[in-house]
């Protein structure tokens, strides 16, 4: 049977813990264009109607509603086109009941209209219209069709976007349309990459016996920017007592989350939880999880610090478990966690260790429309293959020690677009 370890925090302990000191950034205005993605940290007020006056919403003919009340395809009522109307233009007569102004999409309705007709509906479709002509409509029309009226979608004054609301695409046009070129965002956290490690050398540089190429840090950053961060990448860190106190000092000082890869465990050249506890406080240290137990959580001056594991892997899962959380709640975002769905495993497997399991996996529908999870690859913590070639996290629970084909476990999909 399967044993947890008494010592490890369990995933949902260790993630209260980090998200209990998480708070929204302080605000910051930024250039609208330069929002997306971010959350409001006060309301968006419109400065004028949106739309700003009644318009029509198609090419066609501003009528009078009631003119059409008896029309037929037997008897068609005749209308003396008395102006064009262009987007843009400013409208010069008022209409009268037996006329109408032709009018194009966006153009200002005339006084005394009250409806658009599409040109497909009305003779001017075969050719004339033009002004001075009559039109034939040979059917009735709804009051008000295909007309936008002045405020329909907010009111000058009005709350467009309000606090705590994500810039979308949508979003930046909202903004644009109700004169907000300026709006206050949550700062986005700075993230400092820090792998210690002498065995270490950098992506550029050809590994030598003994080494390996510095992969954790470039990963860590991506994963920090694509939660919204800003990331500074600092030197790698020889193994000393020194070196990582120093490294640690200056990322504090620079930084408002610190991640350091490496140097979590208790070998003679382990210096990260040392290092951590001359500088600040220790709050976790193991986390009942696989992969990844010796995950690290604590604090230097204001700056949160995370010592994540060395196995590329294990280091990917542990970001994506807690600092992404962490970071979302930092800029403001209220829903902190991926979309989740319920699965069949397709092919059952033992639990070596009672923790909870990340394992990196596909998730699909079969034909009948049920989720099915699938672990094609190696979950092997020095591996990233499966990272990069999964969707999914596939959650299997914490304490089970047999998990059966066909029972159903929870998924966290990582990227939707390609499900």
């Amino acid at each position: 049977m399967a044993k947890s370890d008494k010592n490890s925090l369990s995933y949902e302990e260790a993630l209260a813990k980090v998200l209990a000191y998480g708070e929204p950034l302080e605000a910051e205005e930024v250039h609208f264009m330069d929002a997306l993605g971010r959350v409001l940290a006060e309301d968006a007020l419109s400065d004028i109607d949106v739309s700003p006056f009644d318009n029509s919403a198609m090419d066609g003919f501003a009528i009078i509603a009631k003119d059409l009340e008896k029309a037929s395809a037997d008897y068609p009522v005749s209308l003396e086109v008395k102006e064009l109307i262009p987007a843009g233009g400013v409208p010069q007569i008022t209409v009268e009941p037996g006329s109408c102004a032709r009018i194009m999409t966006g153009a200002a309705m005339p006084e005394g209209a009250d409806t658009v007709i599409k040109i497909e509906q009305t003779s001017a479709f075969s050719g004339g219209g033009n002004v001075g002509e009559t039109i034939e409509i040979s059917a009735p029309i709804e009051l008000g069709a295909n007309v936008r009226y002045a405020g329909e979608e907010v009111k000058a004054g009005e709350v467009v976007l309000p606090k705590g609301e994500v810039v979308d695409v949508a979003a930046i046009g909202l903004l644009a349309a109700t004169g907000n070129t300026t709006v206050k965002v949550h700062r986005r956290p700075v993230v400092g990459i820090v792998s210690t490690g002498s065995e270490l050398v950098e992506p550029h540089e050809k590994p030598g016996k003994g080494q390996i190429r510095n992969s954790n840090s470039y990963a860590n950053a991506s994963q920090a920017v694509d939660s919204g961060a800003r990331t500074i990448i600092y030197p790698i860190v020889e193994d000393s007592y020194e070196a990582t106190v120093e490294a640690f000092k200056q990322a504090s000082e620079e930084c408002d989350i610190i991640v350091t890869s490496g140097g979590v465990s208790v070998g003679d050249f382990d210096f990260v939880k040392p290092a951590l506890e001359s500088l600040g406080t220790l709050e976790f240290a193991k986390v009942n999880m696989r992969p990844g137990n010796p995950q690290t959580m604590g604090r230097i001056g204001n700056a949160f610090f995370f010592g994540l594991p060395g196995n590329p892997s294990s280091c990917y899962v542990g970001f994506e478990a807690f600092l992404r959380p962490l970071i979302l709640k930092m800029l403001g975002h209220k829903d902190l966690k991926r979309p989740v769905v319920h699965a069949r495993l397709e092919k059952g497997m033992s639990k070596r260790q009672a923790r909870k399991y990340f394992l990196r996996g596909n998730v699909s529908k079969d034909a009948q429309g049920n989720w099915v999870a699938r672990l094609p690859y190696s979950q092997s913590s020095a591996l990233l293959t499966a990272a990069h070639y999964g969707n999914a996290f596939v959650i299997l629970p914490e304490g089970e020690a047999k998990i059966e084909a066909g029972q159903d476990v929870e998924c966290w999909l990582l990227r939707i677009d390609e499900i």
